[in-house]
């Protein structure tokens, strides 16, 4: 399984520079999984495209329907916030943060790629990046 975080997810339904990779990366892969936090993420991060003016809400309300019939349809592995994802995100702050400056959203996702037993852990944020790779977690496509 792959885990993948809000930066990946949206970048293959708003276009941005990272678009044309994320296309390139899910056309073998078949197993990737996201969690109602990943979920809430692309939300956000979708309708707040609309305040920065980089989509009309009608583009932006597109954009969440495709994302919703791709997790309805079976495109993404939902799945359950795993029960030791808070406690492991504490532990990840309480050992990486002082050196990586990582946020709590960093290592809530990279905390759900561990829990999840994730093979590989998709994204764009390069904080995110160096905490999933100081844990073990394969960044590359």
């Amino acid at each position: 399984m792959i885990y993948v975080d809000s930066s990946f997810l949206v970048a293959a339904y708003v276009v941005d520079v990272h678009s044309p990779a994320v296309v390139h990366r899910l056309w073998a892969e078949l197993h990737v999984g996201i969690t109602p936090f990943g979920r809430s993420e692309v939300a956000n991060t979708v309708f707040r495209q609309v305040f920065l003016k980089k989509l009309t809400p009608a583009e932006a309300n597109r954009a969440w329907q495709s994302f919703e019939a791709d997790c309805q349809g079976g495109t993404w592995d939902c799945m359950e916030l795993p029960e030791r994802a808070w406690e492991t995100s504490v532990d990840l702050a309480r050992k990486h943060v002082p050196r990586l400056g990582v946020r709590t959203l960093d290592t809530l996702h990279v905390a759900c790629a561990l829990e999840l037993k994730a093979k590989r852990f998709w994204t764009f944020d390069e904080r995110q990046a160096r905490l999933a790779e100081a844990v073990g977690l394969n960044t590359s496509a």
